[in-house]
């Protein structure tokens, strides 16, 4: 029996409920990841909507390419700007109040989106969204932190970040009917209000909605959580201190001691290279499938779904192994290679005049492999981490990710309209994502508990 087991067992009273160690924390996860799960969806819902609406707003602002991707990069300016700071906010004021605050204030200017006139205003909007949004990852992790034990978050990352991949399956299809269904040949407005517009408007507002319903379906942590006995919040907290005490592989127990920790910039690193990635195929996928297949609009929505759709198989059968095994690196560094090798194969219908089906065989690969390095990337870094330095540690790292999101899309962008084609920033985002594997693999062990 494990330390954490024991614990667990020892503190469970012989008139308390009979109930395993898995099976509390299992009864959370089905309490809680849903929820956020369903809040997480419509945080990259935003993602994918821009991708989208920029196969018409662009014409309609008189934007090109590399303004379209400046302002796709913005919003993570202002991620970045304000990211520690919100997490700290967080610890401050407890996560359900802040994390609500956060999604209304991003819903409401996600929404209004629908109402830019220019570059100008498009650029405002998207650095004050990135703003508002900055802490909500990262104070997600943060709570989950807090809810499961470093053994039990492989599987609760990825059940969580499946909503990513997720949001392409639903929002591809649906960004594409909206676009097709809100307009005609004739270029006609619905409401006077454009198909892109009613796209931000349609996908913003239930942001707000959800935001107002983490007040009364969040419980703040596991002592506050009215729902479990009062034997299964002893055991769950006794099995948290628990993990808390295994020693973090680099030796950051504070903050000030991750900030001079080489390893913890180096996941910072690592993380730029992963969302390098995510971001590429988020902003760019419904031009790239527009130039490799020539589709309509719904076609567009339903063949950039592929590759999430696998994305999310992939990602919730390597979170349960990583579990099994306890093991961390090869779990980020093996779907990182696995990444790089799609977005290479993605390239080469321009380069050499392949099918279109192998671009999008490539950006299947390279969906899988980017977003399931996501959600293995949290329990590397997190082990790194001591509980003190969990809050500003994992915010750091999460902001310096984040530039990847201004980095990456403008980059593209400018790739693209200097070349006419998204070949060479797609070879140059594998190369990107080779680099950081290579920096996983050198990485220290991951300490699982057993």
């Amino acid at each position: 029996m494990s330390e954490t087991d024991s614990a667990m067992a020892a503190v469970v009273r012989d008139d308390g409920p009979d109930t395993s160690p898995d099976e509390l924390f299992r009864r959370a996860a089905f309490r809680i990841v849903p929820f956020i799960f369903v809040c997480y969806l419509f945080n990259y819902l935003d993602r994918v909507n821009v991708g989208f609406a920029k196969l018409q707003m662009l014409d309609a602002l008189g934007l090109d390419d590399r303004q379209y991707g400046f302002a796709a990069g913005i919003f993570f300016l202002g991620y970045v700007a304000c990211g520690v700071p919100s997490n700290l906010m967080l610890e401050k004021f407890g996560a359900r109040r802040w994390i609500a605050l956060i999604m209304v204030i991003w819903g409401a200017l996600s929404a209004s989106l629908a109402f830019v006139h220019g570059a100008t205003s498009f650029y405002a909007i998207r650095f004050l969204t990135g703003a508002a949004e900055a802490g909500f990852f990262p104070g997600l992790v943060l709570y989950l932190t807090r809810w499961f034990p470093s053994q039990h978050r492989g599987r609760v990352m990825a059940l969580f970040m499946a909503a990513i991949p997720l949001s392409g399956v639903i929002g591809g299809p649906l960004s594409g009917w909206i676009l097709s269904s809100f307009s005609n040949a004739g270029g006609h407005t619905v409401s006077g209000l454009a198909a892109w517009q009613w796209l931000f408007l349609l996908q913003g507002v239930p942001t707000v909605l959800l935001g107002c319903a983490v007040i009364f379906l969040l419980s703040e942590d596991v002592a506050s959580a009215a729902w479990l006995e009062k034997p299964e919040r002893d055991a769950m907290q006794v099995a948290l201190a628990a993990d808390r005490k295994t020693p973090t592989t680099t030796g950051a127990g504070t903050l000030s001691q991750a900030l001079r920790s080489p390893w913890i910039w180096a996941m910072g690193l690592v993380y730029f290279c992963v969302q390098s990635g995510v971001y590429a195929i988020n902003f760019w996928l419904p031009t790239i499938i527009q130039a490799s297949f020539g589709s309509g609009m719904l076609a567009i929505g339903w063949l950039s779904a592929i590759p999430y759709l696998i994305a999310i198989i992939v990602m919730l059968a390597v979170g349960r192994s990583a579990d099994r095994s306890r093991e961390r690196r090869l779990h980020l560094g093996g779907p990182m290679l696995l990444a790089a090798t799609g977005l290479f194969i993605s390239s080469l219908t321009g380069l050499v005049g392949a099918q279109p089906s192998l671009a999008l065989f490539g950006l299947s690969l390279g969906a899988s492999g980017a977003l399931t390095g996501l959600a293995m990337f949290w329990p590397l870094a997190s082990s790194f981490l001591g509980a003190e330095a969990a809050a500003g540690g994992l915010a750091l790292i999460n902001s310096m990710g984040q530039i990847a999101g201004f980095a990456s899309p403008w980059i593209v962008g400018w790739i693209r309209q200097a070349t006419g084609s998204t070949d060479y920033a797609l070879i140059l985002l594998a190369v990107v994502m080779l680099g950081g594997t290579s920096i996983v693999l050198c990485s220290p062990r991951a300490e699982v508990p057993t």
